[in-house]
């Protein structure tokens, strides 16, 4: 792997009595895109967050190769968009220096433009999961973390809203991260796969996806 943008290893992860993680090993290239899966509660959300340095009490260690903590965007499974503030201005909150230009370019991108100005309260479930993806991507992120974003949704809003993600991914590639239990969402979004199983959870499989994403 020619630019790794981060390198983990895990000897175990618990939460008080109970050992959630096991032995776990991974790099991540800097426009590789992988996939976490496994049965619900077995670790997938605590290994992303380990990966984005979100969760920092566990028995390994983890390493930027650049040297420093990469610029990361999240996107959860609610939108978690502050409600007092317009969509544009949730986007602006999340970089470093504001950015009306670049904010403007992905709500349009994400077909949210003439929302820009609305308020989250006034838009729909589908349009708000387009806000917190358009903010993960506002930030210039070299890493993009994905907790499940589309679990709620309906098949159809799901795959539309996995084929935004991929639009936005496309016109600035980065890192990325996503977890789902729904193999056939990692198959369409993934260049690897990894399988958690176990327990404590641990790497069982990891696949190689061959078809083209979306």
């Amino acid at each position: 792997m020619a630019d790794v943008i981060l390198r983990l290893h895990i000897a175990g992860k618990a939460f008080g009595t109970r050992k959630v993680l096991g032995a776990i090993d991974l790099a991540l290239g800097a426009r590789e895109i992988v996939a976490i899966v496994g049965p619900s509660g077995c670790g997938k959300t605590t290994l992303l967050r380990i990966a984005g340095g979100l969760e920092r009490d566990f028995n390994g260690s983890l390493e930027w190769p650049h040297g420093r903590t990469p610029r990361i965007g999240t996107v959860f499974q609610e939108p978690r968009l502050l409600p007092w503030r317009t969509v544009r201005e949730n986007l602006r909150l999340a970089q470093e220096t504001p950015d009306d230009a670049l904010a403007d370019n992905l709500l349009d991108t994400l077909g949210l433009l003439q929302f820009a100005d609305a308020y989250p309260g006034t838009l729909s479930l589908g349009m708000a999961r387009r806000a917190a993806i358009a903010r993960a991507f506002a930030v210039s992120p070299e890493l993009v973390l994905l907790d499940e974003p589309f679990v709620s949704l309906d098949a159809d809003m799901a795959a539309h809203s996995r084929d935004l993600v991929l639009t936005a991914w496309r016109a600035r590639p980065t890192a990325m991260l996503l977890v789902t239990h729904d193999r056939a969402e990692a198959e369409s979004m993934a260049d690897r796969i990894l399988e958690l199983g176990d327990e404590p959870a641990r790497i069982v499989a990891e696949i190689r996806v061959q078809a083209p994403r979306g």
